[in-house]
């Protein structure tokens, strides 16, 4: 019998469905973890609304260069003693600074220095975000090697009690070496148990970095390119670390803040114009400037103007101490791989003798020159030096992205995840003009839809 076009097409695809879902699922690379990361991260999502905030700074100060317009409506109660009355007025009141020896401006420039080192900060955290994916990944990957190795050394020891216990069932050990064999079994257990702890505990990790509990993980990626020497490092640090980056603009802050200190003792001149109109009487209008200047506030100015030199003080101390603070990152990271490459070397000669070892010790024992604890110390000392290597190549991992992140690298855009990242610049155009009508709306969207959040 004849099968129909539209159910051979129906049977094909069910027989693709199939094997589609006997194929083992992608394994998780790292670069999957860092991007699940940027896309889901909490801290990214607060930090980028507190530039959002500092972006309206920026507006705020800008609309102070601007006219101010308001209506009044009043209502009075006038009694003259001999008969009283109700007032009422409504007026429109225009308020105009003309000139006021630079302060607006000052405010301007403090708050766009301001929104620069909040820029900075978000890259502070964007790099704090992705190094918690790139400890997790590892993590996750070393806890599953210990459990693996775990799980072999379980199956071999308890190999070897049974083995104890026929050549004791034949009288060939003692009932000594049988309880030597049985105990390291349970201490094997024992590891085991431990291994599989960590496992759980590195994959919450994994979850709380990225968003998600890990599936199966793909073989650790390439080292990325790191610079050839520490010199090189630093010198990379200083010019990219977000930390000094946004030292500087507080900095420049402090000192634009000075400057407004000095123009706050000057006068201030300002332009206003009304227009009421009165119940039962004649409008008015009005239009006039005025000028004014404080002569004495206390003391208040001075003391303003000199906490302004304190913080520029302040400001200048903590960039040299961010400069120092990342120098000594940097140096540390470059120490951590050096460690890690030294210790993957040594384990794996020792791996290399443990091996030999444990065999030699293992057939001497059959032969009655070894005994039932030799053996056992011969394949826990190979077990350590195995779990030495998985720790050292896990180590290694994570020092090469400390070292990008104590350069200021370990960013999205610089590892190329190949997403779309979040554009600082985008919401402060939107607002640094201060509009009349809140753009709170569409271009935030915007903003947000670029990165997948809405």
């Amino acid at each position: 019998m004849t099968m129909f076009a539209p159910t051979r097409l129906l049977a094909a695809a069910v027989c693709a469905a199939t094997l589609l879902a006997g194929l083992p699922a992608r394994a998780e690379t790292l670069a999957d973890a860092l991007i699940s990361a940027y896309k889901n991260s909490n801290l990214l999502d607060q930090n980028r609304a507190v530039l959002r905030a500092a972006d309206e700074d920026v507006a705020g100060a800008v609309a102070a260069l601007r006219p101010v317009l308001q209506w009044v409506a009043s209502s009075d109660l006038v009694d003259n003693g001999l008969s009283s009355r109700i007032s009422t007025s409504l007026s429109l009141q225009g308020q105009v600074m003309l000139y006021d020896f630079g302060r607006s401006q000052l405010g301007v420039d403090i708050a766009k220095e301001s929104v620069l080192a909040t820029r900075d900060a978000l890259v502070g955290v964007e790099q704090s975000v992705l190094f918690s994916a790139v400890q997790s990944y590892f993590g996750v990957r070393s806890a599953l090697e210990n459990v693996s190795i775990n799980e072999n050394s379980v199956r071999v020891v308890g190999e070897f009690v049974r083995a104890t216990q026929d050549q004791f069932d034949v009288g060939e050990v003692t009932r000594t070496d049988v309880a030597q064999a049985e105990a390291r079994l349970a201490a094997a257990r024992a590891s085991l148990a431990a291994a599989e702890g960590q496992l759980a505990a590195s994959r919450e990790s994994y979850k709380a970095a990225t968003g998600h509990y890990p599936g199966p993980l793909a073989v650790a990626p390439r080292a990325p390119a790191l610079p050839r020497s520490l010199d090189e490092a630093r010198a990379i640090a200083q010019r990219s670390h977000p930390a000094i980056l946004q030292s500087q603009h507080q900095a420049k802050v402090s000192d634009i803040q000075i400057a407004l200190a000095a123009a706050s003792r000057m006068p201030e001149l300002t332009g206003s114009a009304g227009l009421t109109k009165n119940e039962g009487g004649r409008d008015t209008s009005a239009i006039g400037i005025e000028l004014r200047q404080t002569i004495f506030s206390g003391g208040a100015l001075s003391a303003a103007h000199r906490k302004a030199i304190a913080g520029r003080d302040a400001a200048r101390a903590a960039l040299l101490q961010s400069s120092v603070s990342v120098t000594q990152g940097v140096g540390n990271a470059w120490a951590d791989i050096e460690v890690a490459r030294a210790q993957i070397s040594a384990t794996e000669r020792q791996i290399e003798a443990a091996t030999i070892a444990y065999d030699g010790v293992r057939e001497e024992a059959k032969l009655g020159a070894r005994t039932t604890l030799d053996v056992l110390d011969a394949e826990q000392e190979l077990l350590d030096a195995r779990a030495t290597k998985i720790t050292a190549e896990a180590n290694l991992q994570v020092a090469n992205y400390s070292l990008l992140a104590s350069m200021g690298l370990l960013t999205a855009d610089h590892l190329t995840l190949g997403i779309p990242t979040y554009d600082p610049e985008a919401y402060y155009n939107a607002v640094k003009d201060a509009p009349v009508t809140s753009v709170q709306g569409k271009s935030l969207d915007r903003v947000l839809q670029a990165i997948g959040r809405n």
